[in-house]
């Protein structure tokens, strides 16, 4: 094995060229955490007859995952600048493999948990780690290209998941959907100790444990919310208790935080423009981008009686445009600049969410793979354009709180998205007198899903027409 690649400042102007292979070995890494929250819903029937367990009472193993996430995030910029972001990446990788073998090898509901509970730990540390290693190892003007290949995998777990956990359980053990992360952490975890540069450690203050019980807790107690928003598996009584006591524990952590500079997670990075206009204003199309699979796996699925495979081999074609842009998002980005591109891509992108409201049994395949391909890529072009963005105008000593307040905010939004399609869903059914799903239940909830995208353009038209030219070569 080569040797151990030198510690570096974090000043990315100091740094060397990234080029591919950094994002790429990150990206590779992340791509477990991804792939692993699709893959796993396709098989939980199956793993419900195999744990001797109902099939409602096995989603208590997504919950807990997404709730020890929410936990866990708060301290992830904390731990990446105490102890080095590239020693914590790999101890998250590690982790998050043992965690997975852990899974795999589970013989009843609790075990299965508790191995959830020690790899949505892992992935709190994996992603806003992995996402700072970049950070402070790429300068400014290389980082649109770098954070093109990094988001890949966000992009496309939710599209080769379907396809890749209905093959598992259609032709193999449940338990495969674990193992599989083996192999990519190993490869991961050498990859990253032979390519990736040291992070040097920065001064920070002791935890704030006060900050990160508020923010963990109220977080988890608000995607617990949203989680079960239009299921009928807790009373709306109970369901309604939830969004309280998350939204009073985020209050009393904005009062708590107010002139504490060493508060957990720093707010006030919401009034640098960019950062704001990339996670509250892009944070409209990521709600529609985590109620899109969703719906998409409803109606092909359920209205329209699709097996999983076929339904997540037709979805696939989100995935293919999704590759496609990741060759010209610089380019467009240092031709149009973030605004503009911004501007336009979430009409297009609305758009794209709104005509899956036109597919039916009668409309031809061909045709849902091309709308689907041009939504992927335009999609993917939007994402690349708000990861950027988010990190313009951020000081380097800012980066692990910018990160982990931008990942906070991801994972909330993420659970926004499937509640409010859910709740959408069992409005639709009572306005159409419904008892199942039906196509027609389902295709106006594409039509509110894509209307909400464009509310993310009131903070794109505010930008300045120069806003990131830094970023991609424009300046």
């Amino acid at each position: 094995m080569s040797p151990t690649p030198p510690a570096i400042d974090a000043d990315p102007a100091k740094t060397p060229k990234a080029g591919w292979v950094t994002p790429a070995i990150i990206g590779s890494a992340l791509l477990m955490q991804t792939l692993n929250a699709t893959v796993l819903t396709n098989a939980l029937p199956t793993m419900a007859r195999a744990l001797q367990v109902e099939p409602l009472r096995l989603n208590l193993a997504i919950t807990m995952y997404m709730l020890a996430a929410a936990v866990c995030l708060p301290i992830s910029g904390w731990a990446a600048d105490k102890f080095g972001a590239r020693r914590v990446f790999l101890a998250a990788i590690a982790l998050y493999a043992v965690a997975s073998a852990a899974c795999g090898l589970a013989v009843s509901l609790p075990t299965l948990v508790a191995a959830r509970i020690a790899q949505g730990a892992a992935g709190a540390l994996m992603g806003p780690v992995g996402r700072l290693v970049l950070l402070r190892t790429t300068p400014k003007s290389q980082l649109v290209g770098a954070m093109s290949v990094l988001t890949m995998p966000a992009l496309l777990g939710p599209v080769i998941g379907p396809v890749l956990g209905g093959a598992i359980v259609t032709f193999a053990d449940w338990r495969w959907i674990f193992f599989i992360n083996l192999p990519i952490a190993a490869l991961g975890f050498v990859m990253v100790m032979r390519h990736v540069p040291q992070v040097a450690e920065q001064e920070v203050a002791p935890i704030d444990w006060p900050g990160v019980a508020l923010t963990g807790l109220g977080l988890a107690a608000l995607i617990f919310g949203f989680e079960n928003l239009g299921r009928d598996v807790l009373p709306p009584l109970a369901v309604a208790g939830l969004f309280a006591a998350g939204l009073g524990l985020l209050w009393t952590y904005a009062r708590y935080a107010r002139g504490n500079p060493h508060a957990v997670l720093d707010t006030s990075l919401f009034r640098v423009g960019t950062f704001r206009a990339s996670v509250v204003g892009g944070g409209f199309m990521r709600l529609a981008m985590g109620a899109n699979p969703f719906l998409l796996a409803l109606l092909f699925q359920v209205a329209l009686g699709m097996n999983a495979l076929q339904a997540g081999l037709l979805t696939f074609a989100s995935a293919a445009g999704a590759l496609v842009m990741k060759t010209v998002a610089p380019p467009i980005l240092r031709r149009y600049g973030f605004r503009q591109v911004l501007i336009v891509n979430a009409v297009i992108v609305g758009l794209s969410f709104m005509a899956c409201a036109s597919f039916t049994a009668s409309t031809p395949h061909l045709a849902i793979t091309a709308i689907l391909l041009v939504g992927g890529f335009f999609r993917s072009l939007q994402f690349t354009s708000l990861n950027g963005l988010a990190y313009a105008d951020i000081e380097s000593d800012q980066m692990s709180r910018a990160s982990t307040l931008a990942s906070m905010a991801q994972q909330l939004v993420q659970s926004i998205g499937i509640g409010l399609a859910a709740t959408l869903l069992h409005v639709s059914m009572q306005a159409h007198g419904e008892k199942t799903l039906t196509v027609g239940v389902i295709s106006p909830v594409f039509l509110v899903i894509g209307v909400v995208t464009f509310i993310g353009l009131a903070f794109f038209l505010r930008l300045p027409r120069d806003a990131g030219d830094e970023m991609n070569g424009r300046a």
